[in-house]
């Protein structure tokens, strides 16, 4: 299980190299003799390197408006600028686009023309972070898998939004303004095969509604919940990185086996209201709890299974795989257990 969980986490997170790989390839099969070609074509307020005929540079120009982009275009970067509004004039012949990177501009969803978005059928990743946007805008293209819209101002969710996006493995909307009334129990509908979702940074109190299936990477930093509802993760049967730092988690929000799941491998609980390490899985690897309110540790209370079995494990035996501990910034002091250390034979580093 573990093997395919960080092949899928490896598949998400090398994309762009692949991507990168294969337009190099494209490159070096080209004919030195059409460099002028492309040239020519080229934005005069944007750079087009003759090596990379399927990227334009339009980053950092102090552009107000996109400029027509060329049909050969694959990768288009627009970043850093002061541009506000998105029409359909300049893409009316980029019809094989992927990449649209418009992050740090001045974008607004009445600036986005209706539909212009959809319109781009081959784009795979759109990058819209650091704008002016108020909620995630739609319609989007069908084939997207990236879709990245961090620090933001968005509080509303269209209805819908994301119901024909079958192929986002990712969605970022950390760092805007939504409320628990944003996110309702049909918000993620269609995201058959999110692998992260992040909504770190926003003004959420409880846990949020049906969470994508497939989801592996779930991140809820910095929000103010307080309560973990029961049985909560059996929907979410893939989750293998689960990040709740910065919340108001007291025990009594936490059910008694709340984080007693197979598939969590790195679970973070750093700064938050905890008085004692809850129950976790023999799977876990990484754990975090500085600067909560732990007084002490007990090995016995803490294994997840019994310290006699531990003990009897041996050091290639079937033990807890707990690899990392952290516990600084809590009332605890040092020496660790004798029975931590019994229980937990792989620990490498525990910080307290």
């Amino acid at each position: 299980m573990t093997l395919n969980i960080y092949t899928s986490l490896l598949l998400l997170f090398l994309v762009n190299s692949v991507w990168t790989r294969t337009v190099r390839q494209v490159y070096d099969e080209l004919d030195p003799e059409h460099w002028s070609h492309y040239t020519s074509e080229c934005p005069r307020e944007c750079f087009c390197p003759p090596n990379f005929p399927n990227a334009l540079y339009c980053d950092n120009k102090g552009l107000k408006e996109i400029p027509a982009i060329p049909a050969r275009i694959w990768y288009l970067y627009l970043q850093n600028n002061l541009i506000e509004t998105v029409s359909e004039k300049p893409f009316v012949n980029a019809t094989h686009l992927r990449w649209i990177n418009l992050n740090k501009n001045k974008i607004t969803n009445s600036g986005i023309e209706n539909g212009v978005l959809s319109k781009l059928k081959r784009l795979l990743y759109l990058f819209l972070e650091d704008n002016e946007l108020e909620e995630v805008p739609a319609p989007l293209p069908v084939g997207l898998e990236q879709l990245r819209l961090a620090r933001n101002k968005i509080s509303r969710i269209p209805e819908g939004v994301f119901s024909n996006l079958e192929n986002l493995t990712m969605l970022d909307l950390h760092q805007n303004n939504l409320l628990d009334s944003a996110l309702q129990s049909d918000t993620f509908q269609g995201l058959n095969n999110l692998m992260q979702l992040n909504i770190a940074k926003n003004s959420l109190k409880k846990m949020p509604l049906s969470i994508p299936a497939n989801t592996l990477q779930l991140f809820l930093d910095n929000n103010s919940i307080e309560v973990i509802p029961e049985n909560y993760f059996s929907a979410i049967p893939k989750v293998t990185f689960l990040r709740l730092n910065y919340n108001k988690l007291s025990d009594d929000g936490i059910p008694p086996n709340g984080f007693n799941v197979s598939s969590i491998l790195d679970l973070q609980l750093s700064h938050n209201q905890l008085t004692k390490i809850p129950p976790i899985n023999a799977h876990l690897e990484h754990l975090h709890l500085d600067h909560n309110r732990i007084k002490s540790v007990n090995g016995t209370q803490i294994c997840p299974v019994s310290i006699a079995i531990a003990e009897d494990y041996g050091f290639y035996g079937n033990v807890p795989r707990l690899r990392y501990l952290r516990l600084d910034g809590n009332e605890i002091q040092p020496p660790i257990p004798l029975d931590v250390m019994i229980c937990f034979r792989l620990l490498q580093a525990v910080v307290i």
